[in-house]
């Protein structure tokens, strides 16, 4: 049965989305067959940072009724598929939420992973995406307002019954006006499972339609991606830290070249 685990966060501009996309595809990288679905659909970004915008079926064609989920599937960088949520504002006024449900159970057949990026607040359809999902990544960045939200997505997550697997502190600064990693732990009583840098390739991939891992494989966000999504299936250890140097990183340089030339070609 695929994991359903939805990235989300209590406002927008934290960087979930960005996550979500680069944690798709190091997921993929590990293994894990995986579907990306952006949820998202008022903002839609998911498409952009990926560089799959303009794809003629969306899950707006699809919750509108005019075309079937599979034909809204795209390959994305390292064997990752994306679902986009596309970007007509014409196209909002026809889609149905209650058709949601049969998209999800042909998505969900014979993968590993369902991987939503879900809207940030607690919109509708930001509900909608908690609703469907059972498991939670929760992003936010070091700042009280971005931690105040955060704190009510995770009450709203508990209450529907699902397992947050852990925090995901994007953008971190080490400035005395930003929040630590032991103190957010403390505030959402949550485990912090992946720590972000502040880093300007992350910003300049997703601008320019790419993951990081192409633009810059080698950076330390790009390995802290990568031991985010071996925590995410369990198997992060000490031992195959990618941060650190040596044969496990060079292994991973290897690899994911592979998929890159692949996408590429």
């Amino acid at each position: 049965m695929a994991r359903v685990i939805v990235v989300a966060s209590g406002k927008g501009g934290v960087g979930k989305t960005t996550i979500a996309a680069n944690l798709g595809i190091a997921l993929s990288v590990h293994g894990e067959d995986v579907i990306v679905l952006d949820l998202d659909i008022a903002m839609a970004n998911l498409e952009l940072i990926l560089g799959l915008e303009d794809k003629p079926v969306t899950l707006q064609e699809v919750l509108a009724g005019k075309d079937i989920i599979h034909n809204a599937i795209y390959e994305g960088p390292g064997g990752v598929r994306i679902v986009p949520a596309g970007l007509s504002l014409f196209g909002l006024k026809d889609m149905k939420l209650e058709r949601l449900e049969e998209v999800l159970e042909v998505l969900t057949e014979d993968i590993d992973i369902l991987l939503i990026d879900a809207p940030g607040g607690l919109e509708r359809d930001a509900l909608a995406a908690l609703e469907v999902a059972n498991e939670l990544i929760l992003v936010t960045t070091p700042e009280i307002t971005s931690l105040s939200d955060a704190l009510k997505t995770k009450i709203v997550a508990e209450k529907l019954g699902i397992d947050i697997l852990g925090v995901v502190i994007n953008k971190m600064r080490t400035d005395k006006a930003f929040l630590t990693t032991d103190e957010i732990e403390v505030i959402l009583n949550l485990p912090v499972i992946s720590v972000i840098p502040d880093d300007p390739e992350l910003n300049k991939a997703s601008a320019s339609g790419n993951s990081i891992f192409t633009r810059n494989p080698n950076s330390k966000t790009s390995k802290i991606l990568m031991n985010l999504s071996a925590t995410v299936i369990g198997e992060y250890t000490y031992e195959n830290d990618l941060t650190s140097e040596g044969i496990v990183s060079k292994f991973f340089q290897s690899i994911y070249s592979k998929y890159v030339n692949v996408y590429k070609s």
